[in-house]
């Protein structure tokens, strides 16, 4: 289910809800209609999974180079 893989997206990467709904569907209630039964259409599941990809994506680079720099 897309809400469990965001509610483990959001513990591993220490992000408030609001955020995360602002950043990967342009609505901070994003997560708390999910929470409350909220059933997202197949497109807008595929590019929220989309984002947390890439965002994890992103934060493995990020961390690669620290470890590069030191």
């Amino acid at each position: 289910m897309l809400i469990r893989s965001i509610e483990q997206f959001l513990r591993v990467h220490d992000m408030p809800p609001t955020k995360f709904g602002r950043l990967a569907a342009y609505d901070p209630r994003f997560v708390l209609d999910l929470r409350m039964g909220r059933e997202p259409r197949g497109q807008t599941e595929a590019r929220i999974r989309g984002f947390m990809s890439g965002f994890e994506a992103a934060c493995g680079e990020s961390s690669r180079e620290t470890l590069h720099v030191q």
